[in-house]
């Protein structure tokens, strides 16, 4: 990409998540401080196609740091997966003279932001926001580490009821394809069990592990479920066969839904979505494209968008092998 840079685009897309407004705030102001002019799009890609820009500046994006959401809202949008909606787009990114478009969300918005990209050889860059910390190439995404506390502060209350009553709590958290969430504000909360999509607990092994459970003494019990976990029933269903195994149990079940998405962001995340945001304004300057930013080792990287989506993110499994161990 040679094209000298004058004008940059921020949009978020796909589910929010807290920090969102922190990376909008870095992104305009390092623009600012490379003397660009920047807009935001309302609704992500869908704003694009329906002409919702609006100009920012420094003064802009004031007292939103602490916000969780986003202030530029967030959409899905079906006229984005066509060639007239993706057109239309690109119309009003060059009718507002943008050069350039830094997009915030999760694999679908890189998907989306790739095949854009490539079409119309528009020069992109990519910022990780998403609670499920499911993207590769990055240890973290923007808005986890304030779901892994809103999740533990939610376990730790139900666990209060759970002890006072001598009950079995299964908790399902948010991760259809990721068990980052549930693996780690379950050794966090000190659940009994975790089950998570990476890992086929089955349910004998899940009512072996309860029996051994009560046998030792326990009177009460947490487990947490990533909503795709491998046992392949849903959290209702499981509980009923829970039942059904150990009647001596007092089963109840607790969706923490989206609750999980929103509050404000944690230090950790506002911290990364400024470092992550001053990063993809770095790199448009720099003149790359189609790569998402994101951090490794304490360290910012550049990782091409196809490595992001396409790559299988791993689970850590010095950390299963620990919740194995803390929670005899």
């Amino acid at each position: 990409m040679n094209k000298k840079i004058n004008r940059i685009a921020v949009m978020t897309s796909g589910g929010d998540s807290p920090g969102m407004n922190a990376a909008i705030r870095a992104v305009v102001r390092a623009s600012v401080y490379h003397n660009l002019e920047c807009y935001g799009i309302y609704r992500g890609y869908q704003g694009m196609i329906d002409d919702s820009f609006i100009e920012l500046n420094a003064r802009s994006v004031k007292n939103i740091i602490n916000k969780g959401g986003t202030f530029l809202k967030s959409a899905r949008s079906k006229d984005f997966m066509t060639k007239e909606g993706r057109q239309k787009a690109y119309d009003n990114l060059r009718a507002h003279g943008i050069d350039a478009l830094v997009v915030i969300g999760g694999d679908g918005t890189f998907t989306g932001a790739t095949i854009f990209g490539k079409e119309f050889n528009f020069p992109v860059v990519g910022v990780p926001g998403t609670i499920d910390n499911d993207i590769n190439g990055t240890d973290f995404t923007i808005g986890y580490d304030t779901a892994l506390n809103t999740v533990v502060e939610a376990i730790d209350k139900i666990r209060d009821t759970a002890n006072s009553h001598d009950r079995l709590f299964l908790i399902e958290v948010m991760g259809r394809d990721a068990g980052d969430i549930a693996l780690n504000s379950g050794i966090g909360a000190g659940a009994e069990e975790i089950l998570i999509p990476e890992e086929d607990m089955g349910i004998e092994r899940l009512i072996e592990s309860l029996h051994r459970s009560k046998a030792s003494g326990k009177t009460s019990s947490i487990i947490v479920v990533a909503e795709g976990d491998q046992i392949g029933k849903n959290i209702t269903k499981l509980a009923d066969d829970i039942r059904e195994e150990l009647p001596s149990y007092d089963v109840k079940v607790t969706v923490l839904g989206h609750i999980q998405r929103g509050g404000s962001p944690s230090c950790y995340d506002r911290v990364l979505a400024s470092r992550l945001g001053v990063a993809a304004v770095d790199a448009i300057v720099e003149g790359k494209s189609h790569i998402m930013v994101g951090i490794s080792h304490k360290e910012v990287v550049q990782v091409p968008f196809d490595i992001a989506i396409n790559g299988k993110k791993k689970i850590d499994e010095q950390l299963i092998r620990v919740a194995d161990i803390v929670s005899l």
